[in-house]
């Protein structure tokens, strides 16, 4: 999988939504809304830089092609749970979304902490 690609069209898609919720959400969203939608925002941009980082680590010789996959793939996964529920809740007002949030969460601390781990091992 070209992770690197799909690390440059997150960020581009971070760039869009947030422009989206600057411009066209503006006088519809509340201000509890607004920061909501932000954290999802930041999230997405931290996540899609990390992601794209990480992908860049097997031509450098820092990590496995099938180590940085897993990683990008719980970067990825993190984004879509984490910010996209958030996404939905802020546009929604649905406090149920709320509930998947934490598993995104949960992807996005896998991801570093499996990073992190790897870093310090052998590459194979």
């Amino acid at each position: 999988m070209n992770w690197s690609a799909i690390g440059a069209f997150i960020l581009a898609l971070a760039v869009m939504v947030g422009a989206f919720g600057a411009h066209a959400l503006r006088d519809r969203l509340d201000d509890y809304a607004k920061g909501v939608f932000q954290t999802a925002v930041a999230y997405h941009f931290y996540h899609a830089l990390g992601l794209l980082m990480v992908s860049f680590f097997p031509r450098i010789g820092a990590l496995s092609e099938s180590r940085a996959g897993w990683v990008c793939l719980l970067l990825l996964a993190g984004i879509l749970l984490f910010s996209g529920s958030l996404y939905a809740l802020a546009v929604s007002g649905v406090s149920a979304l709320g509930a998947v949030t934490p598993i995104g969460g949960v992807c996005f601390i896998a991801g570093w902490l499996l990073l992190a781990y790897w870093l310090t091992q052998k590459i194979t």
